[in-house]
């Protein structure tokens, strides 16, 4: 089948067009591509068979010249993307400028600068407190509903989709252990996220405002923040995360432009606490800061959960609006985390920690039970997001493979 007939409701339609980086079989030469299908374009060559004053912008191993470039860049390619991928004179020009996705290798499609993850799921943070904390009479920590709680997370292992991520060793310590052990995690986990990937740049000392969010931010993707929760646990008191987090983030090796997601955007749950100015959200000409994302967690291919992105309290925009209120600056290829995805019901939790109720309730798999991750399980997260005209798009899966360190 051509490249350009794509079924008619195929998710990676025209309507979609995510980005990512790729190289051919042979060569190392990295490429930006365009998804279409089950196909990608080259589109620094397309662009430089049709002229396009963008060939500057894509024709690099790296999307870090189009994030950097802004968002009339941003909306200037896409719709030229569209024209080429339309336009029959156009299509003639570039049909021999498409790769199955089979025969070519997806790389990390930017360069992280930093990487934040956030906890912005009341319904996790909840069942997390209810977990740990279970005579506490609020699973909440008394900030959570003033500020979009985060840490500062490793940019150097955020690692492409389809990377092995090897089991890490730490100390962990059991209650009743008299004193810590050192070995491999016996209880590493996933964390369902979506990922932000901000383009345009801040300058220090200047905060992000909260209507700036689209300004700076090039699009989302699909991300899996590995968690060892035994070597968290005996670590993180009182200083937050480190060893237990730092060993591996999963990234989908598609970008979705935010401009693909227009008819997703949703209004987010209901404030129950007065915000303070910087995060408010509430008044009447906000613009909806929610995804409606239905993301698809599998286990060695058994769907376990499908948590709702619609149901997260906080959003991208007051979560970036947070992170440099302060006066922190952005830089190109930053990254942020949502925090683990979860909704209301236990077939929507977002973790294994969750799923299990910390191994409690081991899921029933057709391959065993798993209370947490053995060696070997394979873990992949999909999703879709409301489209034009009731089409869908897809958001490109992020999976990994656990293997024993």
């Amino acid at each position: 089948m051509p490249p350009f007939d794509v079924p008619e409701g195929d998710p990676f339609g025209t309507h979609n067009l995510p980005y990512g980086v790729f190289s051919l079989p042979g060569s190392v030469d990295r490429r930006v591509g365009v998804r279409l299908g089950d196909h990608v374009l080259d589109a620094g060559a397309a662009a430089a068979a049709l002229g396009s004053p963008y060939v500057s912008l894509l024709a690099r191993p790296s999307l870090g010249p189009l994030l950097a470039a802004g968002r009339t860049a941003w909306s200037d390619v896409r719709r030229a993307l569209t024209a080429w991928l339309t336009v029959p004179a156009h299509q003639e020009a570039i049909a021999e400028l498409f790769h199955p996705l089979s025969s070519v290798t997806l790389h990390l499609p930017f360069e992280v600068a930093d990487y934040v993850d956030f906890y912005a799921s009341e319904n996790h943070a909840r069942n997390v407190g209810q977990i740990f904390r279970p005579d506490a009479p609020d699973p909440l920590t008394p900030n959570w509903k003033h500020l979009p709680i985060g840490y500062h997370g490793r940019s150097g292992t955020v690692v492409v989709s389809g990377t092995d991520v090897v089991r890490p060793s730490g100390q962990r310590k059991a209650p009743a252990d008299a004193a810590p052990v050192f070995g491999p995690s016996v209880r590493l986990d996933i964390e369902a996220e979506v990922g932000f990937v901000v383009g345009v740049p801040s300058e220090r000392g200047r905060p992000v405002a909260l209507g700036d969010f689209r300004e700076h931010v090039f699009g989302l993707c699909l991300l899996n923040d590995w968690s060892a929760r035994d070597i968290q646990a005996w670590e993180y008191v009182p200083l937050g995360p480190f060893l237990g987090k730092s060993f591996a983030t999963s990234l989908s090796a598609w970008i979705t432009p935010l401009d693909a997601l227009e008819e997703a955007q949703v209004t987010p749950p209901q404030r129950t606490h007065p915000l303070l100015p910087y995060l408010d959200d509430t008044g009447p000409e906000a613009e909806p800061g929610g995804y409606d994302l239905r993301i698809s967690v599998a286990v060695n291919g058994h769907v376990v959960s499908e948590p709702p992105f619609s149901t997260m309290y906080w959003t991208a925009a007051q979560q970036l609006a947070h992170m440099t209120v302060n006066g922190a600056s952005l830089r190109t290829g930053d990254l942020y985390g949502s925090g683990t995805v979860s909704g209301p019901s236990e077939r929507e939790r977002g973790s294994l920690l969750e799923l299990t109720w910390n191994g409690r309730d081991p899921l029933e798999l057709p391959d065993g039970k798993r209370a947490f991750l053995e060696n070997g399980d394979v873990v992949t997260l999909s999703a879709w997001a409301p489209g034009p005209d009731g089409v869908r798009v897809g958001l490109g899966e992020v999976t990994g493979r656990v293997v024993a360190g």
